[in-house]
Formats: C-alpha cells, sequence, structure tokens
C-alpha cells in the first residue's frame, strides 16, 4: 500500500499537476479542435446548419451551447453536495477517480456519434462534459492539501502548464490522422477516412485521460478522514455547505472576490468553449482542408501561448498582486470580445488566437491560486472548493445560455461573442472592490 507524502513533497505536488497532463486532451481534443470539425462536417454533409430535435427546429451551434449548458447545470447542482460528502467520508480520490472514468469512456463513446442518433450522440457528449468538469471539482480541492500557500500559485501555473504540452502532443498526433489518414490504415473516400479519423481521435482522448491518470491516483491521498458513509452522510452535505456559506459571510475579501470571479468566468469559459465553432461558420477558409489545417494550427498556436501566459501571469502576481493582474488580463479579454466581431480572414483569426492563448492560461492558472491563497484555515477544502466550481459553472450554463439564444435568434455567433465583453466590463468593476487585505463582515 502506498505511503502517504507529506503536504509540500515534490512528488506528490509532481503528481497533482500531472493530472492536468491527463485529462486536458479532453478540454483540447473534443471541446476545441477535433470534435467541433467533426460536428461542423455532419451538419455540411447533411446540407445544413440546422436539425429538428426536441419538438423544434435548433442551429447546430446553438443546440451544442445548450447542450452544453445542460451539463454545466447538473454539474453545479451536484459538486457541492458530492464536495460535502468526500470531506466528510474522506474518500475524495474515489469520487475524482469515478467522475474520470465517466468523461473518458464518454469520449470513447463519441465514436458512435451521427445524426441519425443524435439523442444517443448527445448523451454521450452530456457525460463527458460532466466527467471532465466533476473530476475537476475534486482535483482543485486537492491543491492547498498537496501545496503550502507559497507553493500554490506556481503549481497551479505548471499544472496547467503541464494540460497545455500535454494535449498538444496528443492533438498532433490525431492531426496526423486526419490529414494523412491512409498512412494510419484507414479505408474510403478522402471525406469517409478523414471522418474515421476523427471518430478514432476520440476513443484516443478516452483512453490517453484512464492512462496518464493512474500516476496522479496512485500519489494523492484517499482525503482528510476516515468516516463510513451512511445515510446521514447525504443531509451531512448540506450542512457542510451551509457553515461554509456562514464562513464566506465573515470573510469579505473571498466573497467579494467570488462574486467578481463569477461574472467574469462566464465570458470566459464561454468564450472559449465556442472559439472552434465561431472559426468553423464565420471565417472565410479557402477550402475545407484548409479549414482544418487553420483551426488545429489555431487551437495549437493558442495552447503554446498559453503555456508562456501561464508563467508570465505567476510572475506579475507575484510582482504587482493578484487582484492587479486579474483586472489588466480581463480589460484584454473585453478588447478581445470587441474585435473578435470584425474578424473574417484567417490572418486575422490567427492573431486573434495568440492573444487568447496568452491571457487562457493567465485568467485560469490564477483564478484557481487566488481563491485558494484567500481561503481561511480549514480541512474541509473540497466543500469550499465547490463553491468556487458552482460559481463558475453556474457563470458558464447563463453564459452559454445567453450565447446560444443569440445565436439562435440572429443566426450569427458574432452577435453573440460581442455580447459577452460586458461581462468582462462587470468583471473588471467588481475586482476593484476586492479587498486587499482580511476584512471582518461588517
Amino acid at each position: 500500500m502506498q505511503t502517504a507524502l507529506p503536504k509540500g513533497n515534490k512528488k506528490l505536488m509532481n503528481a497533482w499537476a500531472f493530472y492536468d497532463w491527463a485529462n486536458s486532451v479532453y478540454t483540447l481534443v473534443i471541446a476545441s479542435s477535433i470534435f467541433p470539425l467533426y460536428y461542423g462536417a455532419l451538419f455540411k454533409i447533411k446540407g445544413t446548419h440546422y436539425i429538428d430535435v426536441f419538438g423544434t427546429t435548433i442551429k447546430s451551434s446553438a443546440l451544442i451551447s445548450f447542450v452544453t449548458a445542460a451539463a454545466f447545470l447538473v454539474v453545479a447542482i451536484i459538486s457541492p453536495l458530492l464536495s460535502g460528502i468526500a470531506d466528510y467520508a474522506g474518500n475524495k480520490k474515489s469520487f475524482m477517480q469515478f467522475f474520470c472514468y465517466l468523461g473518458a469512456f464518454s469520449c470513447i463513446g463519441l465514436y458512435w456519434f451521427d445524426l441519425e442518433s443524435i439523442y444517443t450522440s448527445l448523451t454521450c457528449y452530456f457525460f463527458g462534459l460532466i466527467g471532465y468538469w466533476g473530476s475537476i471539482v475534486f482535483y482543485n480541492s486537492y491543491l492547498p492539501d498537496v501545496a503550502f500557500p507559497e507553493d500554490q500559485d506556481k503549481l497551479s501555473a505548471r499544472g496547467y502548464s503541464m494540460g497545455y504540452i500535454g494535449s498538444v502532443v496528443l492533438l498532433l498526433f490525431n492531426l496526423a490522422m486526419v490529414l494523412k489518414p491512409d498512412f494510419f490504415g484507414f479505408t474510403g473516400t478522402e471525406g469517409e477516412m478523414a471522418m474515421k479519423a476523427m471518430r478514432f481521435s476520440f476513443v484516443s482522448v478516452g483512453i490517453w485521460w484512464i492512462l496518464f491518470a493512474q500516476y496522479t491516483f496512485y500519489y494523492l491521498p484517499k482525503g482528510n478522514t476516515g468516516n463510513k458513509v451512511t445515510k446521514a452522510v447525504f443531509f451531512n452535505g448540506f450542512k457542510e455547505l451551509k457553515k461554509v456559506w456562514n464562513l464566506l459571510g465573515d470573510n469579505l475579501r473571498l466573497k467579494k472576490y467570488l462574486y467578481s470571479f463569477f461574472v467574469y468566468s462566464m465570458a470566459v469559459q464561454t468564450f472559449m468553449l465556442v472559439a472552434t465553432y465561431f472559426g468553423e461558420q464565420e471565417i472565410l477558409w479557402g477550402s475545407d482542408n484548409e479549414k482544418t489545417v487553420g483551426l488545429i494550427t489555431s487551437i495549437l498556436l493558442i495552447q503554446l501561448v498559453a503555456v508562456l501566459g501561464a508563467i508570465l501571469t505567476s510572475r506579475a502576481a507575484s510582482k504587482f498582486g493578484n487582484i492587479p493582474t486579474l483586472i489588466f488580463i480581463n480589460c484584454i479579454w473585453l478588447l478581445l470580445c470587441v474585435t473578435a466581431f470584425f474578424v473574417e480572414t484567417p490572418v486575422e483569426f490567427y492573431v486573434e488566437a495568440s492573444f487568447v492563448g496568452l491571457v487562457m492560461g493567465g485568467i485560469q492558472s490564477l483564478s484557481r491560486s487566488t481563491y485558494s491563497k484567500f481561503l481561511p484555515e480549514t480541512k474541509d477544502t473540497a466543500s469550499f472548493f465547490s463553491f468556487f466550481d458552482v460559481s463558475e459553472k453556474v457563470g458558464i450554463v447563463i453564459g452559454m445560455g445567453i450565447f446560444a439564444v443569440i445565436d439562435q435568434i440572429t443566426g450569427s455567433i458574432r452577435n453573440a461573442v460581442i455580447f459577452l465583453a460586458i461581462f468582462f466590463i462587470a468583471g473588471v468593476f467588481l475586482l476593484f472592490r476586492v479587498p486587499k487585505k482580511v476584512l471582518d463582515k461588517a
């Protein structure tokens, strides 16, 4: 049996960060690149951007946005309860493993995604999202358990950096399969081989995720306690949430930070989730092959620049402070929403993608570590981090919901993207209201 490693141990911290290497392939291959291309190709073959589903005719990008919002709503509802249970029972690693495997096997299930079985297909997509984000709840909650406050910014940035690099490795392999499918043994017409290669890439994500997660699971501790799971545990989860809420009320800095995070994260996450769909529908590509190469190239550019962004943001936070750095990054995001409305050519899209990458890694990493720093002394880290994650998920539900409605009504993703600028303006305003020091409740 593996001996538990002490907090601050380098091997333990590396094992924690390595989960980003394992699961980030989902966000890159499924959420950001190959799946959006595959999804768009299915509708192109059909000859329309619309489909009859759930008793109405829905635009393809609006449909996937609504399903995404629904998945995040489920995660937002169950994660606080599960986090409370995990802290009580001391088995949050088991919860993390469950969602890891749920997400990985759902990715494998996407191999059979098609419009003829749209409901089954969307179910796999739905549970893939739940699996990924559900595991992240518990993964994030481990940060204050494995690292001391002075190491958390660097470790959080290291995790994101490893995730970006690992996911790029798998994406390059998948890109090679899509562009040269005959080399990998796929048969059929050029279009058929490319579609088969894309479907196989979904399988590769699931295998990669399961395989590399084992290193993390081997070293992470089970939890903080050893209480047995009983019927009372279910209700204990609600008691834990109430206790955390009361503690948040006594920490104005943490509470005000959560308000700001809730607002700007709905724009950040929505922007990133729809970026490829924007590029697929709104950019003037010369050919389908150019579109595939161009979109994946832009995604790779974002991932590589994001590594630099996460590092620079960590250094900026050390010099200028976490909140001032977050304010600056939000201002850049605001400008990106405005400029995105006018982007039409591939070159313009590449420039936009470069700046997105620079601030994407930074704002995610710094948001997580800032919250961790603001936490009071407590062993119930999973319950506290559930509030952080719920803020993010509810924000995504609202952001994706508004985005989908605007996209459906106007028929243009472009109009929906520029609307996100409002959330960044509000986020900056709320960040200015976060106290520099811990203040007691007035």
